[in-house]
């Protein structure tokens, strides 16, 4: 087939967006690892009234080729990256594609063409839509599902990518705890050191009867846990307030903990059970028959993933991450989750890694966030290959 047989046009209308969440069920059928999400919250997610859409600009692109849709992919200005960061980086996102270099290499022009046209100097992704949602494309684990919000996409993936000259800007990690490796007389040897080298340190779980100002230690510790982290960007107020509401229902008590050095709030952690193996009986949709499916099989989930863990710069290094980890894991394992994912860790994140396996995780997934320098050239973009 031609580049030319080759459209791309942008999503303009309801059907258009609805065609544009429905196009993975096509990449992903008869895949078992695959976990549709939920086409609500996809909706949402894209949404002109969503919180992140208040400092961004995003743009969606539908291929066709022969009037059949072949791949789809999203451009992303968040505004308060590029102030935050002081640097002129656009995003791609939300990126699928038949195994068809043409194919991915017309929608990552058009995403390039795009960025460049508002003053972007750089092309970085996948970003779903940012490092605060689902973002990296998976390298390596191919053999195992994805838990509850974390990326999952075909092993042709990456090829596509590089061949159209995205370069590594950075890799994530996951690693996998199960209480079959579980250290425990370790464990117990370092909590009993710990709580006694600082015996002002300690932790107690989330009391959802005062939800409104556990959010508040949670929002005052998050944006300076992570500020210096490679890629974070700021939530705002509206954004963690809707992550909140989303996520309450969700929540077992025991697995959102907060460490206090005396009576000062330091840090907190936030594991959830892996609702993706509900998700995956739900085929996108919720309704009447779906929330019975979610009560049934909520109750068979044996898996949590830890998915934020953060302690104050000036507490860090002292013991605070270990035990919120360690208490997290003796937690769960009493409430019947007998195995979990840490994700995702930087791959820079040396200290945090070292912990995790030092309780005997063993790292399974690896994520990629690429980039590229968007360069002119007498009104047109090219790759710098450098």
């Amino acid at each position: 087939m031609s580049r030319q047989e080759l459209q791309v046009e942008e999503v303009k209308n309801h059907q258009d967006l609805m065609t544009f969440i429905r196009f993975p069920w096509e990449i992903y059928k008869g895949d078992p690892y695959w976990v549709p999400p939920l086409i609500k919250d996809q909706l949402l997610k894209f949404s002109p009234k969503h919180p992140f859409r208040s400092h961004s600009q995003m743009i969606l692109f539908l291929a066709y080729r022969g009037g059949k849709i072949v791949g789809r992919i999203a451009g992303i200005i968040d505004h308060h990256y590029v102030e935050f960061h002081q640097e002129k980086v656009g995003f791609f996102g939300f990126f699928e594609s038949i195994p068809d270099a043409e194919v991915a290499g017309i929608l990552l022009s058009s995403v390039a063409d795009w960025l460049k046209g508002h003053g972007m100097e750089k092309m970085a992704g996948p970003m779903n839509p940012s490092t605060n949602d689902e973002c990296g494309l998976l390298i390596e684990g191919f053999d195992a599902p994805p838990c509850l919000m974390m990326p999952y996409n075909p092993p042709y993936y990456p090829s596509l990518l590089e061949g159209f000259g995205l370069k590594k800007a950075m890799d994530l990690y996951a690693y996998w705890l199960a209480q079959s490796f579980f250290h425990l007389d370790r464990l117990d040897r370092i909590t009993e050191r710990l709580r006694k080298r600082e015996p002002q340190l300690h932790v107690r779980p989330i009391n959802l009867r005062d939800f409104d100002n556990e959010l508040k230690i949670i929002k005052e510790i998050y944006n300076q846990a992570w500020s210096k982290n490679w890629g974070f960007v700021p939530l705002t107020e509206e954004e963690i307030n809707l992550l909140a509401k989303e996520l309450k229902s969700l929540v077992v008590p025991d697995l959102i903990l907060f460490a206090y050095w005396g009576e000062e709030p330091v840090g907190f952690s936030v594991s959830l059970p892996d609702y993706n193996q509900v998700l995956k009986h739900l085929n996108g949709k919720i309704g009447l028959l779906g929330g019975l499916k979610f009560l049934y099989y909520s109750r068979k989930i044996k898996t949590v993933r830890v998915m934020l863990l953060g302690v104050k710069q000036t507490f860090q290094k002292k013991g605070v991450e270990g035990l919120l980890y360690i208490e997290t894991f003796k937690r769960g394992n009493r409430k019947g989750y007998h195995q979990g994912e840490c994700s995702w860790i930087l791959e820079e994140n040396v200290l945090m890694q070292h912990g995790i396996e030092a309780m005997g995780g063993r790292r399974y997934k690896t994520y990629r966030i690429y980039e590229t320098i968007l360069s002119s050239d007498g009104g047109k973009w090219e790759v710098d290959s450098g």
